[in-house]
């Protein structure tokens, strides 16, 4: 099979690259697969020379894709995360950047056909459980990636792809608020434990002498403060019923800081070894949650909006999403609008 070369959709999914397969074209032993996906990625290597990652945790990553057992889902999307510099493929956490593009995905592949004008494609995430629904452009029954949609982080503009959730509540967790606290307080430092769709240990900026407005670039440069949030993240992970996540890509730190450009929050995500350039879309709607609770770092220092869209404030700009609520509040559902483009449709040669 590798000396044939695989069949590979390479594509942008929001703010991340990834390598989209079909689960037949790869090995049904996870081991085997995950030996093969390194191999494709070039890792472990900090530059990933020899092979078609870039260098970055957000662009290295893989959605394994296959038609859907459910009644209630179309597709099945498993995300892996391809360690740069670490034997490692990870499938503790999904990803809602390459979800962007599994709806334009599945479609190209045949997996999902295509209807005139807007296709939704309803996705199963199995590292979670929950089901996504997308909505793709397909004017004359062809996906496109044409559009007017701008998204921070992304130059130009694309063909918007709504992404709605429901249930993502404790996704990984088991529930909202893992320890039932709105505060915790680990190594003298408040954080706010909670997942709505990614795991986040959630703190204030200026708890660690620094303003949140740094770039990624300066944060990423110091050292001392990333030793402290991972002592902390090593501490969360027991906490949040993950166990020991030494290992583990979860949970994400967020540092939050009061806004500076008109959102509801800013906000600086380690994810969890090195600094995002932006924020993932799980973890900005488990952020943009946070600020509905009663108490805790989030909470303190949002300005929450008059309608239910929230945005959240990174380095490199805004992301926006929204949040549905009962009468009382609670957050009852979540969405956001990425964008997603097809790279390049062929075939890559792993070196094994």
């Amino acid at each position: 099979m590798s000396e044939d070369g695989i069949p590979c959709l390479w594509m942008r999914g929001g703010t991340s690259k990834g390598a989209y397969f079909l689960a037949d074209d790869l090995p049904s032993d996870p081991a085997e697969r995950d030996r093969l996906l390194l191999s494709i990625m070039g890792s472990p290597d900090p530059r990933q020379i020899d092979g078609i990652g870039g260098a970055d945790p957000l662009t290295s990553k893989v959605a394994v894709l296959s038609k859907s057992g459910r009644a209630d889902a179309d597709v099945d999307y498993l995300f892996l995360q391809v360690f740069v510099d670490r034997a490692l493929v990870s499938d503790a956490q999904g990803c809602g950047n390459i979800l962007a593009g599994v709806g334009p995905a599945a479609i190209e592949r045949g997996l999902v056909k295509a209807r005139d004008e807007e296709t939704e494609v309803r996705i199963h995430m199995v590292n979670t459980g929950e089901v996504a629904v997308a909505r793709v452009a397909t004017p004359g029954g062809r996906v496109t990636y044409r559009g007017k949609t701008e998204i921070a982080g992304v130059p130009g503009r694309h063909a918007a792809v709504p992404l709605l959730f429901a249930n993502i509540a404790g996704s990984m967790c088991g529930a909202l608020l893992p320890t039932g606290h709105l505060v915790d307080i680990i190594d003298s430092i408040e954080t706010t434990l909670i997942d709505n769709g990614m795991p986040c240990v959630i703190l204030r900026a200026s708890d660690f002498g620094i303003s949140g407005e740094e770039s990624w670039e300066e944060l990423e440069a110091i050292a001392d403060l990333k030793a402290r949030i991972e002592a902390i993240r090593l501490q969360a992970g027991p906490l949040m019923n993950l166990g020991d996540v030494t290992e583990s890509s979860v949970p994400k730190i967020v540092l939050v800081s009061r806004p500076r450009a008109g959102g509801v929050l800013s906000t600086r995500s380690f994810i969890p070894h090195r600094v995002h350039a932006s924020i993932g879309v799980f973890a900005a709607i488990t952020v943009a949650t946070a600020t509905r609770l009663k108490s805790g770092p989030a909470a303190a220092l949002a300005a929450l909006p008059v309608g239910n869209v929230y945005h959240i404030e990174h380095p490199t700009g805004s992301m926006e999403v929204f949040l549905d609520l009962d009468g009382e509040g609670n957050v009852t559902g979540a969405g956001s609008i990425r964008t997603a483009r097809k790279l390049f449709d062929g075939r890559v040669f792993p070196a094994i």
